[in-house]
């Protein structure tokens, strides 16, 4: 058992190890379509796999309300064990097409058992500064799904072999220690039997409601501009030929640097509020995104590098603010549930997202398509604006209805 000033730092190790099941597969989805003599069309498939592997997931975790049914250490080890064995199947030499996307659905699949499920160990161990520890949880996040963008420069010297099977060892790592040192947490609620109903139940509440549509907001705009930050870089490069960009590094440092942002909107939520640092991101990430075809025609590199780094911080800065929203707001004795069938909306509102993005770029060379990730942050602003009682009031008036 984990002493106290451990169990964050365990947990944040733990997901980072586990998730890179996740990120770093991405890194070596082209040594795949070459050694597996697979066709062009394949690349988009596999990245895919993963995706919707996760989403089916969630939505089979949240339906069954594994994570407030189990303890969530187990699920959680038992998620990194088979999702660990389905990433290094990916190795074997008979593959083909239908076998890998098998292989990655799977491990996408698992991977439901593993970030979910480890927002849910956090909000049991913290409940005041849960929007910090949160920030440390998603920042670890960030920079694995940065990650591979800095290795793709040493993709030369390191077999796509290495990769997979390392990032399984890593995932066993990170399933083991969370099961060998984190026990449930002392606000752990422990849901009472199966409830197929709950995935509906937890949309009932209206404070719930509005914290899980701003994030819905947030993931529009999230990964979208994760995907398109190395074809930004590519579009200016090509539009100001003075630039000599290494692309795959700035968009490590992009993308990676929100790690650090979401670290430091925790600790502004503890004295400006969870709700208020959210809104300010969303609006400034929103901003970002109206003004972003402007700067991609500016010849001035240095400002267009600094805007993409600021608009990597604000862009996923409220991710960890937003789920804290969820999980404060969430019934208790399914608060697990609920933070997995959000997360399960919230990744389908990316692929729908990317999708429009790369559907335009095929119409369009018109930068103005960007403007299309906006409609994320307004949204999300919409549902922030009102009004979200805060959890302890709330749970007063419950109590106080109770015993009348």
């Amino acid at each position: 058992m984990a002493r106290s000033k451990l169990v964050l730092p365990i947990i944040v190790v733990s997901q980072f190890c586990c998730t890179s099941l996740w990120f770093a597969g991405n890194s070596v989805v082209s040594d795949l379509v070459t050694n597996f003599n697979l066709s062009d069309n394949a690349l988009g498939h596999l990245t895919s796999a993963v995706q919707f592997g996760f989403i089916i997931g969630t939505l089979v975790f949240a339906i069954l309300t594994i994570a407030d049914r189990f303890s969530p250490s187990k699920v959680f080890f038992i998620s990194a064990l088979l999702g660990a064995t389905f990433n290094i199947g990916t190795v074997w030499d008979e593959n083909n097409l239908t076998s890998l996307l098998l292989l990655r659905f799977s491990t996408g699949f698992f991977l439901a058992g593993i970030y979910p499920i480890g927002m849910k160990i956090a909000t049991d161990y913290y409940k005041e500064g849960l929007g910090k520890s949160l920030g440390f949880l998603v920042g670890a996040l960030v920079i694995g799904t940065a990650f591979p963008h800095l290795l793709k420069g040493l993709s030369d010297n390191i077999r796509w072999e290495f990769v997979l099977t390392a990032t399984s060892l890593l995932a066993l790592l990170g399933g083991s220690l969370m099961v060998a040192l984190i026990p449930n947490g002392p606000y752990r609620t422990t849901g009472a039997s199966l409830d197929l109903s709950a995935f509906a139940k937890v949309f009932r509440n209206r404070d719930f409601r509005n914290a899980a549509l701003g994030y819905f907001g947030h993931m529009w705009e999230l990964y979208t501009f994760w995907a398109f930050v190395p074809i930004m870089l590519t579009i200016y490069d090509d539009i100001h030929t003075q630039t000599t960009f290494n692309i795959p590094v700035l968009s490590f440092f992009i993308i990676g640097i929100g790690g650090l942002a979401c670290v430091l909107g925790g600790y502004l939520a503890q004295s400006f509020g969870t709700k208020r640092i959210a809104f300010l991101a969303l609006l400034l990430s929103g901003v970002c995104c109206l003004i972003s075809p402007f700067l991609l025609t500016l010849n001035l590199e240095i400002v267009f590098i600094a805007f993409l780094l600021f608009w990597g911080m604000v862009v996923v800065a409220d991710s960890p603010l937003l789920s804290t929203l969820v999980a404060q707001n969430a019934i208790p004795k399914l608060k697990g549930t609920a933070l997995t069938i959000v997360n399960c909306i919230g990744y389908s509102v990316t692929i729908i997202s990317i999708q429009l993005i790369s559907m335009m770029r095929q119409i369009t060379d018109s930068y103005a398509i960007y403007l299309l990730l906006a409609l994320g942050p307004i949204s999300g602003l919409i549902a922030l604006g009102q009004k979200i009682q805060p959890a302890e009031l709330r749970d007063e008036k419950v109590r106080e209805a109770t015993e009348t």
